[in-house]
């Protein structure tokens, strides 16, 4: 029986990719929050001022950056600060494989907040073809989405020649990256480039390039995947495009950014999302709770975890409350989102449950979860694994 370490403070276990647990027992992430408390955030936004001063078109002429916006409660956010901040944002939707009725209503109320908003949809036709690929191949269904975004967006800009990019958070230092990626220290990463995105911009070890090698002969051609691809170093910088994290030089938080989005429009689920433990965390697109199970399978924690985890780095829970919700809710088989059963996910893709859950099998981390005598997973009664340690994450 493998046993998983978990972080003294949350409930954060050592199998999370890049997040290092300390001899002291502690995760990255929490050392990270800790570092927050003694950050002069009143420098840092004078920081972002010179940044605002330096990309604001002086006669309002022009964008003066692009907002990545799903239309959720960290969009909502980042937007309405930016305008705060007196620029000019161009606001992109990269659209969602199934967008939801809720993503749809909160796209439409960000775009009522008065800015000018695109939405960028791309072949449907081809990113099926890559969602069931992926799925099949590095266990992620969703993985067209995040490469999506962070390609398609620096393209546009590049093209439209708008040289701020705006994101939110920096995702390495709120859940516990590499201290290089994570402004724990004074090498501070501000430029969201090529580099940052090919290590955690969700690629999975996959590029577009390895698509059309596979594919060339289907038809598929680089223009199909040219939404997917990075731009190159030179390109990149030749434009000279500068990508910062909103939450770097503002005090971040999620809970709060909701509860700032709900007073603004928001439209929440009105109770818990299958698979989590908020209800304003993922809206827009039915495919995500699949892609939160993957890293249960892969990982050990899911999306129960995190924001629990999160709740404790703010003194929101307990420890101890967040444990009993990772045991009574977190990975649970994904039977349906959003109200939409798992069958019409896939069945969107063309595949049924039997090959889905042989997919799961195939990326299952066997070590960290339950088995049979014959080797074979085990499953609880109401088809969800078991976790060989779970009284382990009291420890």
């Amino acid at each position: 029986m493998n046993f998983i370490k978990y972080c003294k403070n949350c409930v954060i276990p050592e199998t999370r990719p890049n997040t290092e647990i300390g001899s002291d027992g502690i995760c990255t992430a929490c050392k990270y929050y800790l570092n927050r408390q003694v950050t002069d955030w009143d420098l840092r936004k004078k920081e972002l001022m010179k940044i605002v001063n330096r990309y604001k078109h002086k006669n309002n002429n022009y964008y003066d950056c692009i907002v990545p916006s799903s239309g959720g409660k960290d969009s909502t956010y980042q937007v309405l600060k930016v305008k705060e901040l007196g620029l000019n944002p161009l606001v992109v939707t990269i659209t969602t494989d199934m967008l939801t009725p809720i993503g749809r209503k909160n796209i439409e109320n960000l775009k009522n907040k008065g800015v000018d908003y695109i939405e960028y949809t791309l072949n449907p036709l081809v990113r099926k073809k890559i969602n069931k690929f992926t799925l099949e191949t590095v266990g992620d269904l969703t993985w067209s989405e995040e490469v999506g975004v962070s390609c398609s967006v620096v393209r546009l800009a590049m093209k439209m020649d708008i040289k701020l990019i705006i994101w939110g958070e920096n995702s390495e230092n709120e859940n516990g990256g590499p201290e290089k990626n994570s402004d724990f220290f004074e090498e501070i990463i501000q430029r969201h480039d090529g580099d940052w995105f090919e290590e955690f911009g969700g690629t999975n070890g996959l590029r577009s390039s390895d698509l059309l090698s596979l594919w060339s002969d289907e038809g598929i051609n680089e223009l199909d995947l040219l939404p997917y691809t990075f731009p190159s170093r030179e390109e990149f910088r030749k434009k000279e495009i500068l990508g910062i994290f909103l939450g770097h030089y503002i005090p971040w938080d999620g809970h709060l950014n909701a509860e700032f989005s709900k007073k603004n429009g928001l439209t929440t689920y009105g109770k818990w999302v299958e698979g989590n433990i908020v209800d304003y965390e993922n809206l827009d697109n039915y495919q995500m709770r699949v892609h939160d199970y993957f890293k249960f399978l892969k990982y050990g924690y899911d999306r129960v975890s995190d924001w629990a985890s999160l709740a404790i780095r703010r003194n929101r829970m307990s420890r101890s409350e967040a444990v009993e919700l990772s045991r009574n809710y977190g990975g649970k088989y994904p039977k349906e989102y959003l109200g939409m059963p798992l069958r019409e996910v896939l069945d969107y893709i063309g595949m049924n449950e039997t090959e889905f859950k042989k997919i799961c099998e195939k990326f299952t981390n066997k070590k960290i979860f339950k088995k049979n005598s014959d080797g074979s997973l085990l499953y609880d009664n109401q088809g969800n694994l078991i976790k060989n340690n779970y009284d382990n994450i009291e420890k």
